[in-house]
């Protein structure tokens, strides 16, 4: 595998998911920020900060897909949060571990979270963008 994640002594260890990775895979996959709306575009979630979490999470996982890849092969998530406060953490990690249940994915790559205003889809509340390497 091209991907190893490593959370190095020192760091905070994060159960959700690994400071690090490493890759060494040949092929860069970069995937637009995805936002809550399912193949057809119908928004998923009105409202609902950990569903939307989750329907990112599993486009990300067909985006993977449809290059020959998987969630194994990201090396870098980032994730805009509309208006994050710290008691939403809970329903980010609700979502996220759906979505990884269901993906069969553990535990997640290095990710970066950003506040934000709004996205340029104002009734979504969160977008995640992923990069990825493959040989």
């Amino acid at each position: 595998m091209p991907i190893s994640l490593v959370n190095p002594a020192g760091l905070p260890q994060v159960d959700l998911y690994r400071q690090v990775s490493v890759a060494t895979g040949s092929k860069l996959v970069f995937i637009a920020g995805q936002v809550a709306r399912d193949a057809d575009g119908t928004k998923v979630g009105e409202g609902d900060f950990a569903a939307q979490v989750e329907q990112c999470y599993l486009n990300i996982g067909t985006a993977l897909a449809g290059v020959g890849a998987t969630f194994d092969n990201v090396v870098k998530l980032t994730v805009y949060l509309v208006d994050w406060t710290e008691d939403k953490m809970p329903l980010f990690v609700e979502g996220a571990g759906r979505a990884a249940a269901k993906l069969g994915v553990t535990p997640l790559p290095p990710l970066t979270g950003i506040g934000v205003v709004t996205l340029a889809e104002p009734d979504m509340l969160v977008e995640i963008e992923a990069t990825a390497v493959i040989d």
